[in-house]
């Protein structure tokens, strides 16, 4: 069948590195901290650090379908609004 039905373009595979690099860093916390106790987050919801990286993921790609369907490009704006969402999602800022 092989891989033709997607686009691998550039910007396609540095969206899917950024994937495994976001989930072999949270691996990694966890084995130098583990257990990461639930914290009350951003959301009112009781969450662990996958949820967070879960909810942060998930409402960046809201962030940038929403300016697609609205503004097009370029998505340097969204970008910025979704590193600030995943940072308040975790509680950094």
């Amino acid at each position: 069948m092989g891989l033709s039905w997607m686009a691998w373009t550039g910007p396609t595979a540095a969206f899917f590195c950024f994937i495994v690099l976001c989930l072999a860093a949270m691996t990694v916390w966890e084995l130098k901290s583990p257990g990461g106790a639930p914290r009350h987050g951003i959301l009112g919801l009781d969450t662990t650090r996958g949820d967070r990286l879960f909810i942060s993921l998930l409402g960046s790609a809201f962030i940038f379908l929403a300016w697609l369907g609205l503004m097009g490009t370029p998505l340097w704006a969204p970008l910025a609004i979704a590193i600030v969402w995943a940072l308040l999602v975790f509680r950094f800022v």
